[in-house]
């Protein structure tokens, strides 16, 4: 059911308020376009600086607009276990076909405090749950040997793995099963994670590019890398210009470069700077989507 091409959905605003007609827009764009899944309320979509009601809303609003024509895995982590449940039910209340909870960060738990969350969480929702491992922001990293036993449980059903270590693929592949969902989280290399047994990506570039990135992911599940490596040197400049600065910083920029969103963010995040600007505008260029 994960697989292919999910874009990480940035929340759009409007002088500091949600742009959900513009969400809804971004929606139908990412469908026709090919993607096979949705994420919002993740980082992307800004929700350390949500409050509650805009996060439930934007998630209600995904579900909605996607009409159930591919799935949605909803933002639902938090280093508060009790929140996270929360998010869980309301997620799995309004139609979400996932969760996507992250690894509890700035509270730095063990590997067993790992499990014991996301057993706690498990047990407190019928909606599958993947894995968000991202240790550059969380600092916790879940190992492969702790995945394997979070793996056991049956709706813990794979990962999203942002480590950004190729061999972390075959290394959970080896502790979680061939059938464990395995989702690459940096869009730099998420053609070579396919190669090492991944089947998809959750992206960031693909709010700006979703055609190009679809076919990137669609060449490495056909197995035909020459086609993938060629999509992604078009894109390459691209992802590393998006991330110079936070990534959704980056691709709001990109965005409304492209008349999709405004730029808009929340602090403690800012605009990007002009050096950062041309750079995101060459990789548009590099990439055929700006003249």
């Amino acid at each position: 059911m994960f697989k292919g091409l999910m874009p990480a959905l940035v929340t759009p605003f409007a002088d500091g308020a949600l742009d959900l007609t513009t969400l809804r827009a971004l929606v139908e764009r990412q469908i026709k376009a090919g993607c096979q899944g949705l994420v919002p309320v993740g980082t992307t979509g800004e929700s350390p600086t949500l409050t509650h009601v805009e996060h439930e809303a934007v998630v209600a609003e995904v579900v909605k607009a996607a009409a159930g024509r591919v799935p949605v895995i909803a933002g639902a982590g938090s280093n508060n276990t009790a929140e996270s449940m929360r998010l869980m039910q309301h997620a799995k209340s309004v139609g979400a076909d996932a969760a996507l909870v992250v690894t509890p960060y700035y509270n730095k738990p063990t590997q067993a405090g790992l499990i014991a969350h996301f057993t706690a969480l498990h047990d407190s929702c019928e909606l599958p749950i993947i894995i968000y491992n991202i240790p550059p922001r969380s600092v916790v990293d879940m190992s492969p040997e702790t995945m394997g036993e979070l793996a056991k449980l049956p709706r813990i059903i794979g990962v999203k793995d942002a480590t950004g270590d190729l061999a972390r693929v075959c290394q959970q592949r080896i502790t979680c099963g061939p059938d464990f969902v395995q989702l690459s989280g940096e869009d730099a290399t998420a053609h070579g994670f396919n190669a090492q047994g991944g089947v998809g990506c959750i992206s960031v570039t693909a709010n700006v590019a979703p055609a190009l990135c679809a076919q990137v992911q669609a060449a490495t599940l056909a197995g035909d890398y020459a086609k993938a490596l060629e999509l992604q040197d078009a894109l390459m400049p691209l992802h590393q210009a998006i991330f110079t600065e936070p990534g959704l910083v980056g691709v709001k920029y990109a965005m409304s470069r492209l008349g999709l969103c405004s730029d808009e963010v929340r602090l403690p995040l800012v605009p990007l700077t002009a050096p950062t600007r041309t750079l995101v505008d060459a990789g548009l260029r590099h990439a055929g989507l700006l003249s």
